[in-house]
C-alpha cells in the first residue's frame, strides 16, 4: 500500500468507477485495476466491488480509506508547502466556487499579476461545499466561497458581497414585476444543486421569511446552463447578479424584484490553520480592494 493506491481508493469512492478514477489520476484503467489487485492480494481482503453500474468500496476498502485519509491530507499539505518553497512563495493553489471562479476571480488575478508578474496560480473550481473540503484536505491553499455559513474549523475573511437576482424570459408574467416571498417559495425555479452557495443563500433567505423552497423545476450545475433555461422560458431562475448583467443589459432576460429584503451573501476567503504564503495573502488583499471599489460604484 502506498500513496498512489490510497488516492486510487479515494477516487473510486468519489467517482464510482475504476475507469473514472484512473482518468482523474492520469493513469490507464488497466494500471488502476492491476494496482488494486496487488493491494487486495497483499492484504488478503477485497477492497473494491465491481458491478455493471460501477464500483464501490467494500467494508474493508472503506476502512482502509478512512485510515489512509490523514496520510493523504498530510502528503497534500507537504506538496503545497514544497511547491511554494520551490517557487519562492509565489505560487498558490486556489479552490473557488463557480460564481467566484467565473466572475470576480479573473479580475482579482489580473490585478495581482500586474504587481507580481511571477505569481503562479492553479485553480480548482466547484461548488462552495466542495471548496470547503478542498481546503480542509489540504488540496488547496486558499478557498473562496459564496455561502452564508463559514466553517468554524477554518480561518476566514470576508472579501466582498454579492446579490442574487430573480430573472425570467422577457415574456414571462413575472418580467419587470415585484413578487412576494410566497410566490417565490411556491414556484418551481431553475436553480443550482445542493451544496452550492447560491442554493444555500436562497434557502436561508426563505427560511428567515418563514418559507421553504418548492421542488425545483430543474437543478443545474452551471450559471450558463441556468441562464439558458431561464431565457428559453423553462422557469424563473435565481443567480448572482454578476452572472446575468449582460443578459439583462441586452434584454435576453428580465429581472423580477422581491417584496422584501435583498437576497445577499458574502464572498469569503478560507484557509487552514497552517497559514498563508505571501502570494495568498496578497490575493486576499487584492480581492478586498476590488470588491470595495465595486461596492462604491
Amino acid at each position: 500500500m502506498d500513496l498512489v493506491t490510497f488516492e486510487l481508493l479515494e477516487q473510486v469512492a468519489d467517482r464510482g468507477t475504476v475507469t473514472a478514477a484512473a482518468a482523474a489520476m492520469g493513469i490507464t484503467q488497466q494500471a488502476a485495476s492491476a494496482r488494486l489487485a496487488r493491494a487486495e492480494q497483499a492484504l488478503g481482503v477485497r477492497l473494491v466491488t465491481r458491478a455493471v453500474t460501477g464500483a464501490t468500496l467494500t467494508e474493508h476498502g472503506g476502512m482502509v480509506l478512512e485510515w489512509a485519509t490523514p496520510v493523504l491530507e498530510a502528503a497534500r499539505r507537504a506538496e503545497i508547502s514544497l511547491e511554494a518553497l520551490r517557487n519562492q512563495d509565489s505560487s498558490v493553489v486556489i479552490a473557488a466556487s463557480q460564481t467566484i471562479a467565473e466572475y470576480p476571480l479573473p479580475g482579482w488575478l489580473q490585478t495581482l499579476r500586474a504587481t507580481t508578474p511571477a505569481v503562479q496560480v492553479r485553480l480548482i473550481s466547484g461548488n462552495s461545499a466542495e471548496v470547503v473540503e478542498q481546503v480542509r484536505r489540504g488540496a488547496a491553499t486558499l478557498g473562496f466561497i459564496e455561502r452564508p455559513e463559514v466553517p468554524k474549523d477554518l480561518r476566514s475573511a470576508q472579501v466582498g458581497a454579492d446579490e442574487l437576482a430573480i430573472v425570467t424570459a422577457p415574456d414571462h408574467p413575472w418580467a419587470g414585476r415585484t413578487i412576494s416571498p410566497d410566490q417565490l417559495a411556491s414556484t418551481p425555479l431553475v436553480i443550482r444543486e445542493q451544496g452550492s452557495g447560491t442554493r444555500a443563500t436562497l434557502e436561508g433567505w426563505l427560511e428567515r421569511e418563514g418559507r421553504s423552497l418548492s421542488v425545483p423545476a430543474a437543478e443545474l450545475t452551471t450559471a450558463s446552463a441556468i441562464r439558458a433555461a431561464a431565457r428559453s422560458g423553462v422557469a424563473p431562475a435565481v443567480l448572482s447578479i454578476r452572472a446575468v448583467e449582460e443578459d439583462l443589459a441586452v434584454g435576453n432576460l428580465a429581472r423580477t424584484r422581491i417584496d422584501g429584503p435583498e437576497i445577499r451573501r458574502p464572498f469569503t476567503a478560507l484557509w487552514s490553520a497552517a497559514g498563508l504564503n505571501p502570494t495568498a495573502r496578497a490575493l486576499i488583499d487584492t480581492a478586498i480592494a476590488a470588491e470595495t471599489s465595486r461596492s462604491h460604484r
